[in-house]
């Protein structure tokens, strides 16, 4: 069934640093605070951990302690919960977003684009795909952090209707944050949501938030206070993206991008 409308609740909280139960124990508290009806709520870029470069100390599998507490929060509360975690698979680390339907089905974005300057590159495998959710009749792309920087891969050739990015992106590159999710908005057509943590982790980068919802003509439909641990919902409407695609058609002229 196709839903009109999809709410969608930005988690914009800190982490507690390489320590999975404590995050587990204040996002279940977060999200049993959140009283409205939703359908999607959001969690940060590596929600169990901060933004760690040292895998092995929190690294999971798929059929692991954090997977087995959302698929029971996500069924207990009938809403599909997202963000990013660290798993262990087939010998490789990944920084992995989740999926988590109220069903138990989980679908799986690896992030494509490691961060280099980090070293992220060093101790994470890369994705390889796009992997566009269809969830209550919504297409939905996530997408991790870095991947904001690269519009071809975010590229709206599969007619997704929500771009939605989990970071852990610091303060000094913030105004980049802030310019590129309106940007990947307009150029795509669709809505854009990024949520970013906030607070300062074990290397002293310091994050400001500025979680954020951004409609199709790129205009800003959420007011998150920065640096601050704070919930929002936003309600997307479809009429919206029907409205201006069907009028300004510039889609229709997009390039098209071969991916290697």
């Amino acid at each position: 069934m196709e839903n009109q409308e999809l709410k969608i609740a930005l988690v914009q909280t800190n982490l507690i640093w390489e320590h999975p139960t404590q995050n587990r124990i204040q996002l279940e508290e977060k999200m049993n605070a959140i009283s409205e009806t939703v359908d999607v709520i959001v969690l940060p870029e590596m929600f169990t951990s901060g933004f760690t470069m040292n895998p092995q100390a929190v690294a999971e599998t798929m059929e692991g302690e954090t997977i087995t507490w959302i698929k029971t929060l996500a069924k207990t509360k009938n809403v599909a919960i997202t963000g990013s975690l660290v798993i262990s698979e087939n010998g490789n680390h990944y920084n992995r977003l989740i999926f988590v339907l109220p069903s138990g089905e989980i679908e799986s974005y690896d992030k494509r684009h490691t961060f280099t300057l980090a070293g992220e590159h060093e101790v994470y495998t890369a994705g390889t795909s796009k992997n566009i959710i269809n969830y209550k009749g919504w297409n939905i792309c996530p997408l991790i952090c870095y991947d904001l920087r690269f519009p071809v891969w975010a590229r709206n050739v599969e007619n997704y209707d929500v771009l939605l990015y989990v970071a852990n992106w610091p303060k000094p590159r913030i105004n980049a944050w802030d310019a590129l999710l309106k940007a990947r908005a307009i150029e795509n057509m669709s809505y854009c949501i990024g949520v970013n943590r906030v607070g300062l982790d074990a290397n002293s980068h310091e994050y400001p938030g500025h979680c954020a919802a951004y409609d199709v003509l790129g205009e800003k439909v959420t007011n998150i206070a920065e640096n601050k641990e704070e919930t929002e919902i936003v309600t997307l409407t479809k009429s919206h993206i029907e409205t201006y695609r069907n009028k300004l058609k510039f889609l229709n002229d997009k390039d098209a991008f071969i991916l290697t």
